[in-house]
């Protein structure tokens, strides 16, 4: 077992659906310990763990939209539940596969800086708690709109920046929305799954075509890792979520934040 591999998956798994920022978090993993920087073909790996532990966890839910779809043949009738959830995930999904595609293309490197993520994970745990504390927890997910679904499309946009966080910002928008806390985390990881699916897709060919086989296996032990923590993540998030608010993520956020500004400032 690659111990690296390990501990990646550990941290992948235990932050991809917590407001925490889990690419975040991967960068610096990286950089504070003495393994080499894993580079996006181990991170996507990660993040297609994280990918099989949501269809899992939420298999009812992905069930009932495609035992709906295909009784409509897949056309749009949002008049029926599961459809509407089916199709509102994949109209939110387009911006980020749009702009993926764009950044893919240009270089993430230069994202991948300390001061920018510890930044982001201060400013964006203010406005998390701002919207969690001062907004509505009526509607649920048979009351969303297609301009909720958009505007929570457009936000996961933004998660491209390591620090921002993809469940973070659309949990942020849900519930500046006014969405229940559960629901909207729950639509949130939804979301996830279209967008981590092509990427997954793309990584693989890629490492099929040029990866060796040491890269290989790690792949596969990254995947089946993630999958495991981040299944105990989404379980216990959404037993908390049932009773309490999102005040602990925006705590550890300021926190880690904080040093991390410190010393990327060179002031500890």
């Amino acid at each position: 077992m690659d111990m690296q591999v390990f501990w990646l998956s550990l941290v992948q798994g235990l932050t991809e659906f917590l407001p925490v920022s889990s690419s975040g978090h991967l960068i610096l993993f990286s950089k504070y310990m003495s393994f080499t920087d894993q580079g996006q073909v181990i991170d996507i790996a990660l993040h297609i763990g994280s990918l099989v532990a949501v269809v899992l966890y939420f298999w009812r839910t992905i069930q009932a939209m495609l035992v709906d779809l295909i009784k409509e043949k897949f056309l749009p009738n949002f008049q029926v539940e599961g459809v509407r959830l089916a199709y509102y995930i994949i109209i939110a999904t387009i911006p980020a596969i749009v702009i993926g595609g764009v950044l893919k293309y240009i270089g993430m490197d230069w994202v991948r800086s300390t001061k920018l993520i510890g930044w982001l994970l201060i400013i964006y745990s203010v406005i998390l708690w701002y919207a969690d504390t001062k907004f509505s927890t009526e509607k649920k997910l048979k009351d969303m709109k297609l301009s909720d679904a958009l505007w929570i499309g457009f936000a996961q946009c933004l998660a491209f920046l390591p620090g921002t966080s993809r469940s973070g910002v659309t949990i942020t928008v849900g519930r500046f929305l006014g969405y229940n806390r559960s629901e909207v985390a729950k639509f949130s990881m939804l979301l996830s799954v279209p967008a981590i699916l092509a990427a997954g897709i793309l990584a693989m060919y890629e490492i099929y075509n040029g990866g060796e086989l040491n890269q290989i296996m790690m792949a596969y032990q990254a995947i089946g890792w993630s999958f495991v923590f981040s299944f105990l993540a989404i379980f216990l998030m959404m037993q908390w979520l049932r009773y309490a608010t999102y005040l602990p993520f925006v705590i550890y956020r300021i926190v880690l934040g904080v040093g991390l500004l410190l010393d990327a400032y060179n002031m500890l």
